[in-house]
């Protein structure tokens, strides 16, 4: 599962927070997960990123940064989603959610986090 976003809010971390729960208890099965914080400013990106390991306790979820609001192009992250969503198994996508700024809320977060089920082995 990769998660794409351009700015941290409280839903996002939120759903960070759910998918390393899902991380830790489907690892029998090798779900894995990774965050990118798209960033013009990688430098100023970083403490957030640490903030957000150490306030929501993530510990099976990397969270890194790409230099670029535009993320890496093979990705194809739609300009306008905020946040981008996607879920692998194997090779193949089989779930992809884009949210534009303040569309992801509990609900949707809710949602998402149920939906790790179709990337399970």
């Amino acid at each position: 599962m990769s998660i794409f976003a351009r700015e941290l809010t409280d839903d996002l971390a939120s759903l960070v927070k759910q998918i390393d729960e899902q991380v830790e208890k489907n690892d029998d099965q090798q779900m894995a997960a990774f965050f990118v914080l798209l960033s013009d400013d990688p430098d100023a990106a970083a403490p957030k990123l640490e903030k957000l390991a150490k306030e929501q306790k993530i510990e099976h979820v990397p969270l890194t940064i790409y230099d670029g609001e535009a993320g890496p192009g093979s990705y194809k992250i739609a300009e306008e989603a905020d946040v981008t969503i996607l879920m692998w198994k194997g090779q193949t996508v089989q779930a992809n959610h884009a949210f534009k700024k303040g569309e992801l809320n509990a609900e949707k977060v809710k949602k998402v986090a149920a939906g790790t089920s179709k990337i399970l082995k």
